[in-house]
């Protein structure tokens, strides 16, 4: 059997340095010249060929992150694919970014950050039709996955999407404190048999400890954003002053950077593949592409943008040594 004539590294680069199109077709233009060079359809077979899990990313990242201290956060994001009619994976999603239901891929995420960096451990794609498994059984899966690696993070981060009494619990079992939102008519007490909506009650800034049905005793913060919106948190770190809950809130939202650094920079949403098991791979692929350049910007304080234009400087400055498109002198 011959060998392939490109690997997943190959592949990961050309992510890394593409700036607009992301296909096996690109990929194969791109490639260095010489006698093997690979046609497109050697980067299709390489995308089939890969097996579509996680766990190549957490082999590249488990070097690069300390699992004893750290936050973890947990979230989704839709990957638009309006006009991908005959993709797999593609269903209709909620859309932070079009404030909508688009259609796309959902992924979710769980990440580990530490200071301002913010670095992928594992993930899901939503495909319920065809697996039968929720978002929240993504989250648990993930969770135990997690547990199972050994982490031990200082708190564990996630939207009210998975603040389900079996989800807090789950994170409670294993130790952790964890810290989500809660929605406004999520029950809650302060006395024995009184339940009512949190947003009914009257909560300090310093927060409120009360009785979670079925869980026990939260504590619950209530915030107002620049639109008169109320959001509300709960911990079950019944210590946590309001200061530590908004700088932990602060934190995690490098969640939402990670969304728009990997859709930006990587390609991760517009993979031109119909193929399920392509289309995977491209994305843990693109993830893979986005812990490189983080890595970088950790290591540099370079920008991902400024290092992904420093290779287009790069082409740009021989094009302008050696120019080819050219007209005839008219002096």
């Amino acid at each position: 059997m011959n060998a392939p004539k490109c690997t997943e590294y190959d592949y990961i680069n050309f992510l890394v340095a593409a700036q607009q199109v992301f296909s096996a077709v690109e990929a194969a233009r791109s490639h260095p010249d010489g006698e093997e060079k690979p046609a497109h359809d050697a980067y299709t077979r390489l995308l089939q060929r890969l097996p579509p899990d996680s766990e190549a990313l957490w082999v590249e990242v488990q070097g690069c992150i300390n699992v004893n201290q750290g936050l973890l956060i947990i979230d989704d994001t839709t990957l638009d694919k309006p006009y991908a009619s005959e993709m797999a994976l593609v269903s209709r999603h909620w859309s932070g970014k079009h404030h909508e239901v688009v259609q796309g891929i959902n992924l979710i995420s769980l990440v580990w950050s530490e200071g301002d960096a913010c670095l992928p451990c594992d993930y899901r794609l939503y495909n319920k039709a065809q697996d039968g498994l929720s978002k929240n059984d993504h989250f648990r899966e993930m969770l135990q996955q997690a547990h199972t690696r050994g982490f031990q993070p200082s708190l564990v981060a996630f939207d009210s999407w998975y603040s389900s009494l079996e989800n807090l619990k789950l994170v409670r079992d294993f130790g952790w404190d964890w810290l989500t939102r809660l929605k406004s008519n999520r029950q809650v007490s302060l006395q024995a048999g009184q339940q009512q909506a949190v947003s009914e009650l009257d909560i300090p800034q310093t927060g409120l400890t009360v009785h979670l049905r079925g869980y026990g005793f939260v504590k619950v913060f209530r915030t107002v954003d620049p639109h008169g919106n109320a959001d509300f948190w709960a911990t079950n770190r019944l210590d946590m002053t309001d200061a530590q809950r908004q700088l932990l809130a602060d934190r995690t939202w490098l969640v939402e950077v990670y969304h728009r650094a990997i859709k930006q920079f990587t390609g991760v949403e517009r993979g031109q593949f119909r193929l399920e098991r392509s289309q995977r791979n491209h994305i843990g692929l693109a993830l893979r592409a986005y812990v490189r350049l983080e890595l970088h910007r950790w290591h540099t304080r370079v920008s991902i943008f400024n290092s992904k234009l420093d290779i287009i400087r790069a082409a740009v400055r021989h094009y302008l040594a050696h120019p080819t498109y050219c007209l005839n002198s008219t002096a």
